[in-house]
């Protein structure tokens, strides 16, 4: 719990002084001492119940071995491919927009075409 508190006052003190990193790593020990704190707590119970019998645990929740073995051949095959298409999606992607490239809002068009009207033509 002291954990929680020291970083909780990391976060407050680096915020004031305008240190976000360090504010973001200072809230991400927080959360994550939250987290070791309630699943340690009830430890082995995933959900525990009023009645001690019925709670789920670790045991009861886990999948049996054959599923298990097909998910590992399905995550080996298919992590690749994900992590190969957000490869290709971050090059198609991180090419730098010109301003030009980008097209005037209709608010930019009226405001051009009021001002072409408004001069004499020759």
């Amino acid at each position: 719990m002291a954990i929680v508190v020291v970083a909780l006052a990391g976060v407050v003190v680096a915020a004031r002084a305008r240190r976000e990193g360090w504010a973001f790593t200072a809230n991400a020990v927080a959360i994550a001492a939250v987290v070791v704190l309630v699943f340690g707590s009830i430890f082995p119970a995933v959900m525990p119940a009023t009645d001690p019998a019925e709670s789920l645990t670790i045991a009861n929740a886990s999948a049996g071995a054959y599923s298990l073995t097909i998910m590992s051949w399905v995550a080996l095959i298919l992590v690749p491919v994900v992590l190969l298409y957000q490869g290709w999606t971050f090059k198609v992607f991180s090419r730098r927009l010109r301003r030009e490239q980008i097209p005037p809002s209709p608010s930019e068009l009226a405001v051009a075409s009021a001002a072409t009207k408004d001069q004499p033509t020759p």
